[in-house]
């Protein structure tokens, strides 16, 4: 039995579902989601929630029960409350500016980077040193971050780069005489 599964999603206030066939479209103040499940599992809307069955006891079923619900979660969660990743530039001369839909970032290179925001994202810089990536999409979110992080990885011996806020970051032990 899948813990998660189990659960039915509760709409928060605000959240609106409807479910035709196997796609759930959720619509809240942030915008418009929808997700196809997959013909193992059975959708239904209960009560101001959404409950995922599996049809059967095979284990794609089952995998799919699980998987169906977390997504579904987070079409609530993105049209309600949206995602969000925090990151921080360390270095020196290392820095974020945004000029309209670009963030320009100077990481040491002989250039400056300029990283072109994808529409569904939007991307601030509160600080030169800080970077705030916000979406309804936790995917889109979360790959936004992970290519600007790929500019400028953080590195073991100084910590320098782009890391996400609250990252751990293993040092190293320098050169020794």
């Amino acid at each position: 039995m899948s813990r998660i599964g189990k659960k039915p999603v509760a709409l928060v206030k605000g959240v609106s579902a409807t479910i035709s066939g196997q796609t759930v479209e959720v619509k809240g103040p942030k915008g418009t989601r929808s997700f196809t499940a997959g013909d193992n599992v059975t959708l239904t809307l209960e009560n101001d929630a959404i409950k995922v069955t599996p049809r059967g006891t095979s284990k794609i079923a089952r995998q799919q029960w699980g998987m169906s619900r977390s997504m579904i979660e987070n079409l609530v969660i993105g049209v309600s409350t949206g995602f969000k990743k925090e990151m921080e530039i360390q270095g020196v001369g290392y820095r974020a500016a945004m000029a309209g839909n670009v963030l320009k970032l100077s990481l040491g290179y002989s250039h400056e980077v300029n990283f072109e925001v994808p529409a569904g994202i939007t991307v601030t810089s509160p600080k030169q040193t800080e970077i705030v990536v916000e979406g309804i999409d936790q995917q889109q979110v979360g790959q936004v971050a992970a290519n600007i992080r790929e500019w400028r990885k953080p590195e073991p011996y100084k910590g320098k780069g782009i890391r996400y806020k609250g990252e751990f970051v293993f040092r190293k032990e320098g050169k020794k005489k």
